[in-house]
């Protein structure tokens, strides 16, 4: 960047830039009003449709995201205390996610960037995800460059190197399934209702971690698996179901808090890896299952027993929520980063992209 270029960011970081950030990958729908970088409102409706189907049903998803829009950006605007008219740009969820989904935001986010005049903004959910950590909240430290982010939730689990706020570099990833299926999975295999991770979570702080013991997958130093592991919980419920019906009732918090100590200390023995790869000690994460009660405090403890500066988000920026869409639509606002009003959401899209 040259010293000319440098100057007007840093003139447009002293104006007031309102953005508003539109969030529909899957079954959420959010939108948010930032200031700058400081969040005014971050508005989400969920969808208790799903929970019958102990998943999400897209059709369903797709739907549903038409009924909530218009309120949410409604509400969003209103607890922000400002006027459409004052926006400075719009910003939404390109991809990855649900294709209904995603055309639901994609297509009210044009049209309300037409008839308001401003700029288009398309942001990578994923990244989106990281860059959650620059919003300005009181208490939370910004990440310096570079630092490494686990990103973790039902469709992704990832290492990744982040350079710049868009510069980021995938250094491993799970080669089948993603941690956040996992604990859903195991949670249906319990008997327990959707979404079952932060019931897994909950269940396991009061269980025995060390009660029952699960193999860890045989992978790349950073690369992740976890379709073993979920046929290994199967059989393990099933071998002792079997011989005791009330297997499950009579340990269901031990059972938790094993299942949940496995997955950390894969999570925890790849970061490790990454770090000693690569000599970086600033670590953050992201992704819905950042919101794990064991996983933060593991996180916590690694800040005294090996030197790193770890950074972690405010729950309410950990799952899917419109916040984290208008902070990085916010930083490609500073650098001018318009979409074209004809972009096209894409279903599958990497961090990278």
């Amino acid at each position: 960047m040259d010293i000319f270029a440098f100057q007007n960011l840093i003139e447009l970081e002293k104006k007031e830039v309102y953005i508003l950030g539109i969030e529909s990958s899957c079954d959420d729908t959010s939108a948010a009003v930032l200031r700058n970088n400081e969040v005014l409102s971050n508005v989400i409706a969920n969808q208790d449709v799903h929970t019958k189907y102990g998943g999400v049903v897209p059709e369903l998803a797709s739907r549903a995201h038409q009924q909530n829009i218009v309120p949410v950006v409604q509400q969003a605007i209103e607890r922000a205390g400002i006027t459409k008219e004052q926006l400075s740009a719009i910003a939404f969820t390109r991809g990855p996610g649900l294709m209904g989904s995603l055309l639901v935001g994609t297509s009210f986010a044009k049209s309300l960037a037409l008839g308001l005049n401003i700029p288009l903004i398309d942001v990578n959910h994923m990244q989106a995800h990281i860059l959650a950590h620059f919003i300005k909240e009181e208490g939370c430290n910004i990440p310096p460059f570079p630092f490494i982010c686990l990103t973790i939730s039902g469709g992704h689990t990832q290492i990744v190197k982040i350079t710049n706020h868009f510069e980021m570099e995938i250094l491993g990833e799970t080669i089948d399934d993603a941690v956040g299926e996992a604990y859903d999975k195991s949670a249906k295999i319990l008997g327990l209702p959707y979404p079952g991770g932060p019931l897994v979570d909950k269940y396991a702080q009061q269980g025995n971690a060390k009660a029952f013991s699960f193999t860890q997958p045989k992978v790349g130093d950073l690369e992740f698996s976890f379709s073993g592991l979920k046929t290994q919980i199967l059989y393990f419920i099933q071998k002792n179901t079997k011989e005791n019906p009330n297997f499950i009732e009579e340990n269901l918090y031990d059972i938790c808090a094993s299942i949940q100590h496995t997955i950390v200390e894969i999570l925890m023995k790849k970061i490790k890896n990454a770090v000693k790869q690569t000599g970086i000690k600033e670590i953050a994460i992201a992704g819905g299952v950042s919101a794990n009660s064991e996983i933060r405090k593991r996180l916590q403890e690694a800040d005294k027993h090996w030197g790193w500066n770890t950074y972690i988000p405010k729950f309410q920026y950990t799952t899917d929520n419109a916040a984290m869409i208008a902070i990085a639509g916010y930083l490609k606002f500073l650098n001018k980063d318009y979409a074209d009003i004809g972009i096209a959401a894409k279903a599958r899209l990497k961090v990278t992209e």
